[in-house]
């Protein structure tokens, strides 16, 4: 499956990924202030277990950072 995220093409060696399951492979160790858009929509945490990923999706994940 070949996806973009974050404005980069990756490839993924499996099909039927959902929010959660991209997001542990991707970012496998903190995932707490972590937001995810997919096609312009945001994700709501609850749903990330069942929402399903397409090949076609534009994904975005932005993590909170601290600053001033």
């Amino acid at each position: 499956m070949e996806l973009k995220i974050n404005n980069q093409t990756k490839q993924f060696a499996t099909d039927g990924l959902t929010v959660q399951a991209l997001l542990d492979l991707e970012i496998p160790i903190k995932q707490n202030g972590i937001a995810v858009a997919i096609n312009n929509n945001v994700i709501p945490k609850s749903k990330w277990n069942s929402h399903p990923i397409q090949e076609t999706d534009d994904i975005l994940i932005i993590s909170a950072t601290q600053g001033g």
